[in-house]
């Protein structure tokens, strides 16, 4: 029987189906090789499951060299074609967040070693019913297209372009505490929008000058031409040139080739005279880059493809982008200050290690990504007598100064005791040091390790140990068999529970390792710690017969999860052969 009729008259049985329309749920079973743009299936650790031929063909690489591969680690490099950090990657952290992103411009590095510019987009993937993973599709960028005007040059900005752009360069340049990253991120936004070269000049805390920078744009790609950096002539006093008075904090001007023609009034002219003809740029524009007290630098805009000249007119705006830039690298270089001020206070509070006959030992510290470099984690090993040592681990709350202080505190105060009863039990030690916790030293809660190692008979290594509230140690055999000790765990410090704090006693077998470490390098915000542990006991077992540096180094690497925020200390050991005893 037909169908009921149609408005032009006919069934919908005499209808013919639409030419190649694809059947209800067809387009479930496409796979990656029928989506036309590069495709690279992650896991929800960033490992590459996948890639489709468009991807194999733009990467030049074959499936065998992707797969299993970290995506961010072979592929992601930064602005100069370096290794970025993952807590860096913004693909990486949509990855982890489970969320949709796009990148304008990344730099990827291709089989034969070389660089490509390319957008991407990453989006969540399910590899299965509680897989969860990530799909990152690659392109090339769309080229920039510069609005012509009626005389076949560039078009001046707008009002409310200029607007746009300063509020940009507010938002981009705020957003980084690294001086190197601002001035990449300034090139951005002002080649080739503005200019086809940047030049930065900057003055050191001890008044030198460095031409820290300089990028051209050529045939659609930025590309930063090291032959003209390098440390630069002093800054005259007196020289009308305009690099010079910018530098002295005078004013803006413009220039070009013929500003140094003449006879060069100071080192800097020279410079100068050999940047116009190297580069080739017609017309400059040149500002002084002022911080909050002082003169930071100077930025040159040139123009070498673009047929139009700078005039007065550009001046305030290119005023407007330095004052943000000087704010910038103001910030940048009071944290660098800070942060280097920080990391000599950690090398001195952290000790450095006895040597122990028989014994190698190695420790690591890697302060939190996004702290002071300093933090509440600490390490220590010392001698008790001729014949034991002692070796602790520990994590006083927080990764700031106050937490640093602290630490320091409990150390010492640490130390004190077991030196003052060399023989005694560490539980006995570490039941005082809870009463000094509660008592004299300023902080919230510790975990901690202490342990006392000798050797024994038939020349074994022993370790006596007990553990308040602290992952459990790990140890390594040769072999590869990795355990933890999970035995005599106590409370932590500073809870004000009166529990029984236990010893136990474990002999180490020749050439293990064993690995003391914080938590820092278990625990993740997006995954349990029990997860952390199992990652860590599995990639240390891998490592067994690696030198003990490389292994602290591999551990740290791979183990250590990417949206970890604390800082991690290490403390590693390893016994003798037999024979070595």
């Amino acid at each position: 029987m037909d169908g009921p009729p149609r408005r032009d008259g006919r069934t919908q049985r005499d209808s013919p189906e639409p030419p190649n329309r694809p059947r209800p749920g067809a387009l479930l079973h496409i796979t990656l090789d029928d989506v036309r743009t590069s495709a690279i299936v992650l896991d929800d650790d960033g490992a590459i499951v996948a890639a489709n031929d468009a991807a194999l063909r733009m990467l030049g690489r074959s499936l065998v060299e992707l797969v299993g591969e970290d995506f961010h680690d072979l592929l992601h490099r930064d602005d100069h074609g370096h290794p970025m950090p993952r807590t860096s990657c913004p693909l990486r952290r949509a990855l982890l967040e489970g969320s949709t992103s796009h990148g304008d411009t990344g730099r990827f590095v291709l089989g034969d070693g070389s660089l490509v510019l390319l957008s991407w987009v990453v989006t969540p993937y399910a590899l299965g019913a509680n897989a969860p993973g990530g799909l990152v599709l690659l392109y090339e960028p769309t080229a920039v297209t510069l609005v012509k005007g009626d005389t076949g040059t560039p078009a001046p900005l707008t009002e409310l372009e200029r607007l746009a752009l300063l509020a940009e360069t507010t938002t981009t340049l705020t957003s980084t505490l690294d001086v190197d990253e601002a001035l990449h991120r300034l090139v951005a936004l002002t080649v080739p929008r503005l200019a086809d070269w940047a030049v930065f000049d900057l003055l050191t805390e001890r008044d030198e000058v460095k031409r820290a920078l300089v990028m051209e744009h050529k045939d659609g790609v930025l590309i930063e031409r090291e032959d003209l950096q390098g440390p630069m002539p002093p800054v005259p006093e007196e020289s009308p040139m305009p690099l010079s008075r910018a530098l002295r904090g005078v004013a803006s001007s413009l220039a070009g080739p013929s500003t140094y023609q003449g006879e060069p009034d100071s080192g800097i002219a020279v410079e100068q005279h050999r940047l116009f003809t190297t580069t080739g740029m017609h017309s400059a524009i040149i500002a002084p880059i002022r911080g909050l007290r002082d003169v930071l630098g100077a930025l040159t805009l040139g123009r070498s493809q673009r047929p139009d000249a700078f005039t007065g007119a550009d001046l305030p705006l290119l005023e407007d982008l330095t004052r943000r830039t000087g704010l910038a690298l103001d910030n940048a270089r009071l944290y660098q200050r800070q942060r280097k001020v920080a990391e000599t206070m950690q090398r001195h509070l952290l000790p450095q290690l006895p040597s122990v006959p028989g014994l190698e030992m190695t420790t690591r510290y890697l302060p939190a990504p996004h702290a002071s470099s300093v933090g509440g984690d600490w390490y220590d090993a010392f001698a008790l007598s001729p014949d034991a040592h002692a070796l602790a681990i520990g994590d006083v709350v927080g990764h700031d100064l106050d937490a640093a202080a602290g630490m320091a505190q409990v150390r010492n105060m640490l130390r004190a005791f077991a030196w003052s009863q060399p023989t005694a039990d560490p539980s006995a030690v570490v039941k005082q040091l809870d009463e000094a916790v509660m008592h004299i030293a300023e902080v919230p809660m510790v975990t901690m390790i202490l342990g006392r190692i000798w050797r024994g008979d038939e020349d074994l290594w022993h370790l006596r140990w007990t553990n308040a509230g602290h992952p459990p140690p790990l140890l390594i055999a040769h072999d590869g068999q990795a355990r933890y000790l999970d035995d005599a765990h106590g409370v932590l410090l500073g809870t004000g529970a009166d529990r029984p704090r236990p010893d136990t006693v474990t002999v180490l077998p020749p050439r293990a390792t064993l690995l003391l470490y914080t938590d820092g390098l278990v625990e993740s915000p997006h995954h349990s710690i029990d997860r952390g542990l199992d990652r860590l006991r599995r990639h240390a077992a891998s490592l067994a017969r690696r030198p003990l540096p490389r292994f602290c180094d591999s551990l740290l690497h791979e183990v250590r999860p990417d949206d970890n925020d604390d800082d991690v200390a290490m403390l590693a050991l390893r016994t003798p052969d037999r024979s070595q005893a």
